[in-house]
């Protein structure tokens, strides 16, 4: 392991029109999932200027069964989708909540997969997809999550909050956040550069028509200051490399300035490269799908495993065959930091998690309407709230001290 060296994340904004995408995709995830806890869902989402696409399979009673749609769920999905892009706050001339057109092309299951995925009289529920899936946890900061990630999520996460409250009306939706960390001995230092692109109302730039020096220094004093709150204190210093809108302006964003689509944000929605990922995306998938589910729980267990003190870093990859239930194959990594034999953690996890895609499901509580919180600022490293983020509990710890004992 090299123990100096400098690192790079990137985060987008809820408003970021893949982003955006991302929470539509799960905002269907949940309304169905709140009506049937065993709907299957795969919703993919397209967002562009003023108009938004559905496509997908789905199955769920009471919605859509039978080839049919129920009475009144057309018009309630499309109003979901409308209520979470007015909450993500985009009412502006290219794409407003209230007029940008809708599609909805969501139709049924393949009869096929459900025959290999669905649990019967002779077989346990198989994995929805085959696939690998890793999952990932350091020592580096409280929520054992990847510094450059962490902080690129909370710079964003700060803004949007001050844009909703009106701290910071001169902000839009659409904006992405890039930390890059010098490590000695392993351990993060201070900030070498750090990245802001945020979209902002008409004037708050250097360049353009409605280019306002001042006004761009109103937004340049703000963004400065997130970032030195947001930052452990010394982390920026007069050395660290300051962009804050470097292309000069950013009125268009959003899908009216790029087309969005779900799952182009995989890196984002982990762990901003400082760990494999297997490729599969996790919005708009009920739990059934291991894309989503089995990535939850390999970060809950490598997470248990830096919670116990059992290494600094762990990777975890776990692989699926399309319906069959069980892994073939549980792989631990603790990059050399581990105080326990990794083969002896590849034994022990499976008998504490059953980690088919049933016993994920009731073991995380999955099966519920959690989702659309998760698909702007990771899907990893957030403080759980009651159903919300279970699998960011550390409560396997003792558990697995004393099974290494």
């Amino acid at each position: 392991m090299r123990s100096s060296y400098i690192f790079t994340s990137e985060s987008v904004s809820e408003g970021h029109p893949d982003k955006v995408a991302d929470q539509i995709s799960d905002t269907i995830v949940d309304l169905f999932l709140s009506k049937d806890a065993e709907a299957r869902i795969a919703c993919e989402t397209l967002t562009t200027t003023n108009l938004v696409v559905l496509a997908g399979e789905i199955r769920c009673k009471g919605v859509y069964e039978n080839g049919q749609w129920a009475e009144g769920a057309l018009a309630e999905i499309e109003a979901a989708v409308r209520a979470t892009v007015k909450r993500i706050g985009y009412e502006q001339s290219g794409f407003h909540w209230e007029t940008f057109t809708f599609e909805n092309n969501l139709h049924g299951q393949s009869a096929e997969i459900a025959m290999g995925v669905d649990e019967g009289s002779n077989k346990d529920e198989g994995a929805g997809d085959q696939g690998i899936m890793f999952g990932y946890a350091t020592d580096e900061t409280p929520g054992l999550m990847p510094a450059t990630l962490y902080y690129s999520h909370k710079i964003l996460e700060t803004m949007a909050a001050d844009r909703h409250s009106g701290k910071a009306p001169f902000l839009e939706p659409d904006a992405k956040s890039q930390v890059t960390l010098q490590y000695e001995n392993g351990v993060p230092v201070r900030a070498t550069a750090l990245v802001v692109s945020t979209q902002h109302k008409a004037g708050y730039c250097l360049q353009g028509e409605n280019a306002d020096a001042a006004k761009y220094d109103v937004l340049k004093d703000y963004v400065t200051g997130v970032l030195k709150a947001v930052l452990p204190e010394g982390f920026v210093t007069e050395e660290t490399k300051l962009y804050i809108n470097p292309t000069g302006a950013f009125e268009i964003g959003g899908p009216d300035g790029d087309a969005g689509l779900t799952g182009r944000k995989i890196i984002v929605d982990t762990y901003g490269g400082a760990a494999p990922h297997g490729g599969g995306a996790f919005s708009g998938k009920d739990p059934t799908k291991v894309d989503r589910s089995a990535a939850y729980v390999a970060r809950y267990l490598a997470k248990n495993v830096v919670a116990a003190g059992l290494a600094k870093r762990c990777t975890i990859q776990l692989s699926y065959a399309i319906g069959i239930a069980e892994p073939l194959s549980v792989y631990v990594d603790t990059h050399g930091t581990g105080t326990v034999d990794e083969a002896k953690l590849e034994q022990v996890l499976p008998q504490l998690v059953r980690l088919t895609p049933k016993g994920i499901r009731q073991h995380l509580k999955l099966n519920a309407p959690i989702y659309v919180k998760s698909a702007a600022y990771g899907h990893f490293g957030r403080e759980p709230e009651g159903d919300l983020f279970t699998w960011e509990k550390t409560d396997l710890v003792d558990q697995l001290k004393a099974a290494v004992a």
